[in-house]
């Protein structure tokens, strides 16, 4: 190549330092041993896609040596490694290997690593799903029990036409680093996954993390999934699915209930009970947010009931019944099936009579048969009835401990947002790819790992960008160019835009277009960013 010449740096330096921090390289080398072809370890193959995957440009791996030409690869990777060596059969043989030793197992002495070297020691870990759609076709059933099936089943992305595979996370609530992972088959039912979680992972997780709570959604309130984690002496804090009886029941009490004011618009009432065996602590809370939110839609949604009320009414008004008893028992069967509309209902008489057309004078009726009719109208005490339940929902926690306040148990259950901050990134379409394009299923298995191990890099730089800038009293500016210590990694990614090699000669590099914000970043985070960039 002629000089001089240039290479693309940017931020792929950051990305790259944190995983020689952490010994990346190293820890996957030594679980999985040495690459047959002798060219770039495993470990480096893995380092090469969490690069390309924080690259945001959803490269497919037959681009990947493509994506890496214009990169300085011996900074970043290391000595000798070259683009053409980031093929297509090398990261398929790397994502083959992944999955023969297990991806479950690996990411976890991953999450383990990083977790105990930022020091995160977080009040709680959360557990959550998600899918990916798949742009292929469907793997056999008879397949390998132990691999996942690419198959239709509940959409997050609202694509239930596609095939897909869904994605189970437990992440740590300090920064959403994902401290587990494991993938799951398309048609996969959140509560049956989260119950081989639980019964599997949860303990040794709860022994590494030393974790307080383990947090869900409605998914993981199971009897079975709640008498294990109470057989092994793990607190929860987990949504009630509404459907239950109790709480519906409870939901129907809330009028009379003496709520108490918490933070943030939100007020509850504690209520004690039992459920699976498992004596809980159910916290009843209303939202103001989510009542004014949901004040909007009732009007639609009882006009809409309203309409589904007048249409199985006139249906049933020109029903034949033989005796006024069976009309009477209808009309009572479809009051009971309505939520908010009634009706001034009663059963009238219809002579029958003999052939068609308009009875003759004086002509008697061989018969008298019964119809219903009415008048619908929705009582305005079923309209305020459901205004007052606007807004409300339960959750539940086996710790019954006086320590556990109501705002404590609510801003704990509320932190499982890291983990769907998580997916969002995750599914972002700059990111890796929304849709998977391989076709083995054991490939996509070790993909999910990987786009995993992406998530973890980035949100773990993003704390410890945070906490150094804290630390060390510095700062980077914000977008409006004003002084902050909470920028997040993609901006800080953004600001490192345009940083580049130049090759001058054989024996001299110079980093360009370095400005003194990226200069506080590297300083912040230390010698391997600095010996990178320098």
């Amino acid at each position: 190549m002629p000089n001089p010449f240039t290479k693309t740096l940017e931020h792929h330096g950051l990305v790259a330092g944190f995983c020689h921090e952490i010994q990346l390289v190293d820890l996957i080398d030594r679980k999985l041993g040495q690459s047959n072809d002798r060219t770039l370890s495993f470990g480096q193959l893995v380092l090469a896609m969490v690069i390309n995957g924080l690259g945001f440009t959803g490269r497919t791996l037959h681009m990947y040596s493509e994506y890496f030409k214009d990169k300085p690869l011996e900074r970043l990777i290391g000595e000798g490694v070259k683009a053409e060596q980031i093929n297509d059969d090398a990261l398929g043989r790397c994502l083959d290997k992944l999955y023969e030793f297990g991806v479950s197992s690996l990411y976890q002495d991953l999450g383990e690593t990083v977790v105990s070297h930022l020091g995160l020691g977080g009040e709680s870990l959360h557990l959550d799903s998600t899918s990916f759609h798949y742009d292929g076709q469907s793997n056999d059933v008879d397949d390998d029990v132990n691999t996942i099936h690419i198959a239709k089943g509940y959409s997050r992305d609202h694509r239930p036409d596609l095939n897909q595979v869904v994605l189970n996370l437990i992440c740590e609530n300090q920064s959403g680093i994902p401290v587990y992972m494991k993938p799951a088959s398309g048609n996969c039912n959140d509560m049956d996954g989260f119950k081989k979680i639980v019964k599997a992972h949860v303990n040794s997780l709860k022994a590494a993390q030393r974790c307080r709570y383990l947090v869900g959604d409605a998914a993981l309130y199971v009897q079975e999934s709640l008498s294990h984690l109470q057989q092994i002496n793990q607190l929860f804090i987990t949504r009630v699915p509404q459907t239950l009886k109790e709480a519906k029941t409870l939901i129907k009490l809330a009028p009379t209930l003496s709520f108490t004011p918490l933070s943030s618009g939100y007020e509850g009432v504690f209520h004690e009970c039992e459920y699976g065996g498992v004596k809980q602590k159910w916290l009843l809370v209303r939202s103001e947010q989510a009542a004014k939110r949901e004040t909007h839609t009732l009007s639609k949604r009882m006009h809409k009931q309203a309409e589904q009320a007048r249409k199985s009414f006139k249906q049933l008004s020109q029903k034949i019944f033989a005796c006024e008893g069976d009309a009477q028992k209808s009309l009572e069967e479809w009051k009971k099936k309505q939520i908010l509309c009634d009706v001034e209902g009663q059963v009238e008489q219809v002579p029958a009579f003999a052939g068609k057309g308009r009875p003759k004078k004086n002509e008697n009726p061989i018969r008298i048969d019964y119809q219903i009719t009415g008048r619908l109208f929705t009582p305005l005490a079923r309209r305020q009835a459901a205004l007052e339940q606007l807004g409300l929902f339960i959750i539940a926690t086996n710790d019954m401990s006086e320590a556990l306040t109501m705002d404590k148990m609510l801003s704990t259950y509320k932190s499982q947002q890291s983990v769907e901050k998580g997916f969002r990134f995750l599914k972002s379409p700059d990111f890796l790819t929304n849709a998977i394009f391989l076709k083995k299923p054991e490939r996509i298995e070790a993909l999910l790992m990987v786009m995993t191990v992406c998530l973890m890099v980035y949100a773990a730089l993003e704390h410890q960008i945070r906490k150094q800038l804290v630390e060390q009293e510095q700062y980077f500016p914000d977008m409006k160019y004003k002084p902050h210590q909470k920028p997040t990694a993609r901006w800080v990614f953004q600001c490192f835009q345009g940083v580049t090699i130049m090759y001058i000669n054989q024996d001299t590099e110079i980093v360009a277009n370095l400005e003194d914000r990226n200069h506080t970043i590297i300083d912040c985070l230390g010698y391997h960013y600095q010996k990178i960039y320098s």
